[in-house]
């Protein structure tokens, strides 16, 4: 009897002891995953630009900025507050230095809107920069579009060597980055898909990065009815590693989430001009995201009582001047973090008066497309590149022509009035059926104020019948060529108005039209397959 009680006292003591002893387990461990987690040198910032166009067209940019004060490596991401634990992961896990990704519908007419925040092409573009040492880039490159395309709901899986190259002139890094990295093309990947349509599907998760989803601050007014009711609309994802300081010494890792919207307020729903939260979005807007360091909506004011005049309500508490490049802008600045919102924000735009007479100044460089030739032999692609400077100006221009199009370097010719020019540098790698596309990169100086032509011959080939898109009688796309050049002024030019982390002049990217090619005749092929089918 006494035996059966002590082991029942001695059964007690040890059961005591192993919870006393995984208690201090679980104070230790949730004492240092507190420290790993909610310690965490980050921030979150939102930020809605909305400029009034001309031709009664309305511009509307959100940005939504992730600084983490971590180092550029897989297992920073480990632990995450603010940023996407799943974007980080996968960076991480493939060794990505930088990474710019962007589904786009529709155009931007330069001519006529000038330059937005972000450039983007019509379908998809992507790019990335890999950490020097990745021992296979192409395997990491693959992987990371086959991630990407997953997260997103996008067919990046389409991603292929057959539309992949590397170019060596054009898309520097634009965050920190390690000495020798600029001139180590190798480790630059970049390819487009430009008959990638965007939907709510892409949408949804885009937004699922955010802090704080759609159910607070201005990811709210990110209304998939209106939204995709635009004439433009573009979502970008932007990670980069940034400086802390002047000096560089560390790096912190940078993400930005942006949207681009181009509404014609003529088609939203009235004949008036005038804009507001509800006719954009669909709503008003509620408050600030309580994660969010700073959330600001801009009005960009500059062309108020010059070209058009409105009135604003409510009143802002502060116009901003912003000064870039010799250019002056005037903007107007909501703080929502001190704003005391007793009801939806509803910020409008009514205009007084008449439009009044002016004439359209276009940007210092924009670009046209064009195809020439006719029949199913051969053509020509014909890019006019205009400069309304007063000074030439130094370009690169880049073609990232589809394999089935095959082209010719020595049917390159830069004219300008007839006259040909000389280029500075050229990079062509010859396309390879099936496996490489034709890469073709020309830097040279334009004259000023002046159009040069630029334009290259191709040549038609047979496809297989498997190999036709599956709406055949909708042609063929080609990505957009990319020109790039670092303006003088700043006349034409959208942005914030402040950007912290961006520490140098950027270059403008100007991406042309894209281009549909109608396919050659299948009504042969087409009976041939239904006559195998119906046997």
């Amino acid at each position: 009897m006494m035996a059966a009680k002590t082991t029942a006292r001695a059964m007690g003591l040890s059961t005591f002891l192993k919870s006393l002893f995984s208690l201090y387990l679980f104070l230790t461990l949730f004492s240092k995953s507190s420290v790993e987690c909610f310690n965490l040198d980050d921030q979150f910032e939102e930020e809605l630009l909305i400029k009034p166009l001309n031709n009664d067209f309305v511009y509307a940019y959100f940005q939504f900025t992730t600084t983490w004060d971590v180092p550029f490596e897989a297992k920073s991401f480990q632990n995450c507050h603010l940023f996407p634990r799943v974007l980080g992961e996968v960076l991480g896990q493939y060794s990505v230095q930088e990474l710019h990704l962007s589904l786009t519908q529709g155009l931007w007419r330069h001519e006529k809107y000038g330059y937005p925040v972000v450039d983007a092409p019509a379908g998809t573009e992507i790019w990335a920069w890999f950490k020097e040492g990745t021992k296979d880039v192409n395997k990491s490159w693959k992987m990371l579009t086959s991630a990407l395309s997953g997260l997103f709901c996008a067919s990046l899986n389409f991603v292929e060597p057959h539309n992949t190259l590397s170019p060596t002139l054009s898309f520097a890094p634009t965050g920190a980055v390690p000495p020798g990295v600029h001139s180590n093309s190798s480790l630059l990947r970049y390819s487009t898909l430009p008959r990638e349509v965007v939907c709510t599907e892409n949408l949804t998760p885009w937004k699922k990065l955010l802090p704080c989803d759609s159910k607070r601050g201005l990811a709210t007014l990110l209304n998939a009815g209106h939204i995709y009711n635009t004439n433009y609309h573009s979502l970008g994802i932007h990670v980069r590693p940034i400086c802390k300081d002047i000096s560089c010494e560390s790096t912190a890792v940078e993400l930005k989430q942006t949207v681009s919207l181009v509404y014609d307020m003529l088609q939203v729903g009235s004949l008036s001009r005038d804009w507001s939260f509800r006719k954009l979005f669909g709503q008003g807007l509620s408050g600030p995201c309580p994660l969010a360091s700073s959330s600001r909506v801009y009005v960009d004011t500059t062309q108020n009582g010059s070209i058009f005049e409105f009135q604003l309500r409510p009143e802002p508490k502060a116009v901003l001047k912003s000064i870039r490049g010799g250019a002056t802008s005037k903007i107007a600045m909501y703080d929502l973090k001190t704003m005391h919102l007793v009801s939806l924000l509803n910020i409008a735009a009514t205009y007084t008066g008449e439009k009044l007479e002016h004439v359209n100044i276009s940007p210092v460089l924009y670009a046209n497309r064009y195809i020439i030739g006719y029949g199913q032999e051969n053509g020509g692609i014909v890019t006019k590149v205009i400069n309304n400077h007063w000074q030439p100006l130094d370009i690169v221009y880049m073609e990232n022509i589809p394999w089935f199009l095959p082209v010719y370097l020595h049917t390159f010719q830069a004219e300008v009035n007839g006259r040909q020019l000389v280029p500075h540098a050229i990079n062509f790698v010859p396309g390879r059926e099936r496996e490489r596309p034709y890469q073709l990169e020309v830097a040279l100086r334009i004259p000023a104020r002046s159009t040069t032509t630029l334009s290259i011959t191709f040549d038609y080939i047979f496809l297989k019948w498997q190999e036709y898109p599956p709406d055949a009688n909708h042609g063929f796309y080609v990505g957009a060529a990319v020109i790039t050049s670092s303006l003088p002024v700043a006349r034409n030019y959208t942005g914030v108005p402040h950007d912290g982390s961006t520490l140098l002049t950027r270059s403008v990217l100007i991406h042309c039209l894209r281009q549909i090619f109608l396919n050659q005749d299948k009504s042969f092929e087409n009976s041939i397959i239904r006559f195998c089918r119906n046997d």
